[in-house]
């Protein structure tokens, strides 16, 4: 788990460790009541930079997957964990300036027994739109 910046204070992370999550955000999330709107959100930092310092399309891709998860949070909460089956992400803008906070809401499309279908999209704290992005999320076994 890492400190989490002074922005997103009252923020979270996963209550247990997520080596690749933590080192290639670190992301958290604000799971709101039941039923309401859950978000995500990271510190752009330099090392989430390409060459060109503009926010990384990889680093945007891995942050929709964990957006994924924190959107269908209400319908994976009966289930030890999950897997992504399918993430697509569809880059709109490249810009997110360097310590600006990046966002990720979404909603769940469909849920079965065995998935939950999302879509979502990464927005700056100026409500500019970088990425939209749809997924898949396959449910493990029940909770007991």
């Amino acid at each position: 788990m890492t400190d989490t910046p002074p922005q997103l204070k009252g923020w979270t992370q996963w209550g247990f460790d997520e080596p690749f999550e933590d080192h290639a955000g670190p992301f958290f999330m604000k799971i709101a009541d039941k039923g309401g709107e859950h978000l995500s959100a990271f510190l752009c930092e330099k090392r989430h930079l390409n060459g060109g310092n503009f926010l990384h399309g990889g680093m945007l891709m891995s942050f929709a997957d964990y957006a994924l998860f924190v959107i269908a949070h209400d319908e994976l909460s009966d289930h030890d964990y999950s897997v992504t089956v399918s993430c697509q992400t569809e880059f709109l803008k490249s810009a997110a300036p360097l310590g600006e906070l990046v966002y990720a809401k979404g909603y769940v499309t469909r849920n079965t027994r065995s998935m939950v279908f999302v879509r979502g999209e990464i927005f700056t704290e100026d409500k500019q739109t970088l990425a939209t992005f749809s997924g898949i999320l396959k449910k493990s076994a029940t909770r007991k």
